[in-house]
């Protein structure tokens, strides 16, 4: 296929050629591994600049995304690339195969800096979902290590600080060793937050001081650029809304009585919880329904939400519709309502279900956003999502959305619906993915590039 890239696509990839540290926000739908690949075909065939580049991707994108992406595209066709995947063996033959760009999965980055130093002679890398290096992980420890070898470096995200400001210390780090936010994590604290939750002398958050966002954007914005796909795309109507249901009172006392002494007296079963994150998600499970008791075993509190995602069903009146879940027995009860129901459904989670979802083939398509956030493309299949169950991750839940909401939506409105009970975590979750949104945009709203 020929590559005719839009006015804001030639302006990045000119960012990239021009900047050889490059932290790459590009929106969900703007093409940002095609953006990326031009770039280092320039870098490779005509420029002469890089010879070997690495490209660290999460699984599904590293095995399908970018191989996918070289093939698709004329001018991409002489690239050499090897996807180093699978067992050891697999891996290392892979790591000797000649090429000029190789693709491993996040996972293995330690695993490949074990390896002898001939394998390890990359002049370039591309980290795709920078914002998956943060706080002080393996793979941010063992990509700081590659990091001095590289003339350059690109880090590509839609979502740079899903959970605040100190998100970036980590992702700019891995960029540029430090030069702009400083070396060490205590140092960006004391010089941009401070304590907000605190017991004693153990802190739980931070809070950035007066003026701080605007400091760490100053500082980044030499090599950030950043741009939003409503900017730049012809992209459908989004419309959010919420679904509420309401606990009888039987079924709130239970919510109460968690809430308050951190366990649950059920005949025969106890749900306890040992802290505040242990509670947190008890209440999100019972706000869906359903909790899992000390021994494992399944509670149930109500079918309020199942109830709600019947009415949904019924009167989409055979529309397809995408259901988010969060929890293994959220969805064992949502198929059991299907088959009550006697609806064609099937889990998206594999190349198979992904083009029976887009071919229309089934009514309803169960969707875990932790394994099916990335890389996926069902909006041909539908436009109507909702979210059984929410999540506390910003990134899992834009990207979620995004299978949906991007360009080639065939219809022009996407709904995304979420079952919220009245009075529980739920409302917190909402406002606190709000709230990430918040910061998240400030952060790319600074940057953004004036085309």
């Amino acid at each position: 296929m020929e590559f005719n890239p839009h006015d804001y696509q030639k302006y990045a990839i000119e960012y990239i050629l021009t900047h050889p540290i490059t932290a790459a926000i590009l929106d969900m739908g703007l093409g940002k591994t095609v953006i990326t690949l031009t770039a280092i075909e320039e870098l490779l065939h005509n420029r002469f600049e890089v010879s070997k580049v690495l490209v660290v991707a999460p699984l599904r994108v590293a095995r399908s995304t970018w191989p996918e992406e070289i093939k698709k595209w004329n001018h991409l066709s002489e690239l050499r690339y090897s996807v180093v995947i699978g067992t050891p063996a697999e891996r290392l033959a892979a790591l000797r195969a000649d090429a000029e760009i190789y693709i491993i999965n996040r996972e293995n980055l330690v695993w490949l800096m074990q390896q002898d130093r001939q394998y390890l002679d990359f002049d370039m890398a591309v980290l795709d979902e920078l914002s998956s290096f943060k706080a002080n992980s393996q793979r941010t420890k063992a990509f700081l290590k590659l990091r001095p070898r590289l003339k350059r470096v690109v880090g590509l995200t839609g979502t740079p600080s899903s959970n605040g400001l100190m998100d970036l210390f980590y992702e700019f780090r891995c960029l540029d060793m430090g030069e702009r936010l400083g070396r060490f994590i205590g140092q960006y604290r004391t010089t941009f937050f401070r304590p907000d939750r605190c017991n004693g002398n153990i802190v739980y958050s931070y809070k950035a001081l007066p003026g701080a966002e605007h400091e760490i954007y100053n500082r980044i914005g030499d090599i950030t650029i950043s741009m939003k796909a409503v900017d730049h795309l012809k992209m459908p109507e989004l419309i959010s809304t919420e679904y509420p249901v309401t606990l009888d009172e039987k079924e709130r006392q239970r919510y109460e009585d968690m809430k308050k002494d951190l366990i649950l007296d059920i005949p025969e079963h106890e749900v306890t919880a040992a802290n505040a994150a242990a509670l947190s998600n008890k209440l999100s499970q019972m706000a869906n329904g359903a909790v899992y008791a000390d021994d494992d075993s399944v509670i149930r509190i109500h079918d309020r939400k199942l109830d709600a995602l019947e009415d949904i069903i019924e009167s989409a009146n055979g529309r397809p519709i995408l259901v988010a879940y969060w929890y293994k027995h959220d969805l064992e009860r949502i198929t059991k309502l299907l088959d009550k129901l006697k609806v064609e459904y099937a889990r998206i989670s594999s190349p198979g279900s992904i083009e029976m979802w887009n071919r229309g083939e089934f009514a309803v398509g169960l969707i875990h956003p932790a394994s099916a956030g990335h890389g996926l493309n069902l909006q041909t299949g539908g436009n109507h999502l909702v979210w059984f169950g929410l999540t506390w991750s910003l990134e899992l839940y834009q990207q979620t959305n995004a299978r949906l909401f991007r360009q080639g939506q065939k219809s022009g409105t996407v709904v995304v619906q979420h079952i919220i009970a009245k009075d529980s975590i739920d409302e917190r979750v909402l406002k606190a993915l709000a709230q990430k949104d918040n910061t998240q945009t400030a952060l790319i709203d600074a940057v953004r590039a004036e085309l």
